[in-house]
């Protein structure tokens, strides 16, 4: 497993890690199948899944029935998003952790959302703990959620996510998620402010890929956007389906995040 680890932190070292997130074993085994380095959960791909929303209301089993199935296909690192560790209270998170890495990944992203940063320091502190006594080089990538949720002004952000990697770099992070962000000088900024390996999430609207890395990105990733199309797409099918007795597939499109969030809600 270490072996695994190992190659997922070097990946991070290799030009732009590309991480097409997946919600299970099937997804997983055709990233790796198409040439995937590595292979990344969605929160939202399992939550929904599994038939619940995003937003840490998915059972610890699910998930990690998940993780076991998606490490038995492939051969490739496995990093999980554990979303904000699915609880507050640090023994639950430790828990859930220990739970993930059982099960088989090296890596996981666990997000700061709209709580205290402080917070996510601590479980940060917990998740190398628990990887430690597992003997497992775990690779942590810190999300933090001041452009997803606009948390503070915009002139402010890129000095509140450098303060935040700062915060998770010594609480043990080895990677930031700045979700969210998508213009390049601001890009530039946050990676030229941090030592860490910085993640972005691939909006539409974002520098290409060779400009991204330019940059100084180094980790590029689908988030639920591949979800969100296939349900879509699975949608038009049904629609026309019901409507005509033949799948017609033209005209198919993606739902949106919340489209597809607020069935299960």
């Amino acid at each position: 497993m270490n072996a695994l680890a190992t190659q997922f932190h070097q990946l991070h070292q290799q030009g732009l890690l590309m991480l097409t997130n997946v919600g299970d074993a099937t997804g997983a085994r055709l990233v790796e199948h198409l040439g995937g380095k590595a292979v990344a959960t969605s929160s939202a791909a399992v939550a929904w899944a599994h038939g619940y929303p995003d937003g840490n209301a998915l059972p610890l089993e699910r998930l990690v029935s998940t993780v076991e199935a998606i490490a038995r296909v492939i051969s490739v690192p496995l990093t999980v998003d554990v979303e904000a560790g699915y609880s507050d209270d640090l023994g639950r998170v430790a828990e859930v952790l220990d739970a993930v890495i059982a099960a088989g990944a090296v890596g996981i992203n666990i997000e700061d959302g709209s709580a205290d940063p402080e917070l996510l320091a601590r479980k940060i502190e917990v998740a190398r703990q628990v990887a430690n006594k597992r003997e497992v080089q775990l690779f942590i990538n810190a999300r933090t959620d001041v452009y997803l949720k606009s948390l503070v002004p915009a002139e402010d952000r890129v000095a509140e996510t450098l303060r935040r990697a700062a915060l998770y770099q010594a609480a043990g992070a080895d990677g930031l998620f700045a979700a969210g962000v998508t213009s390049a000088y601001e890009i530039e900024a946050i990676c030229k402010g941090t030592a860490l390996p910085v993640n972005v999430l691939g909006f539409a609207c974002l520098p290409s890929p060779e400009e991204l890395l330019a940059l100084g990105v180094r980790r590029l990733s689908a988030g639920s956007g591949i979800a969100e199309f296939l349900y879509g797409a699975m949608g038009g099918l049904v629609k026309s389906f019901l409507a005509s007795g033949k799948l017609d597939s033209h005209e198919l499109k993606a739902f949106t995040y919340g489209e597809v969030n607020g069935l299960l809600k």
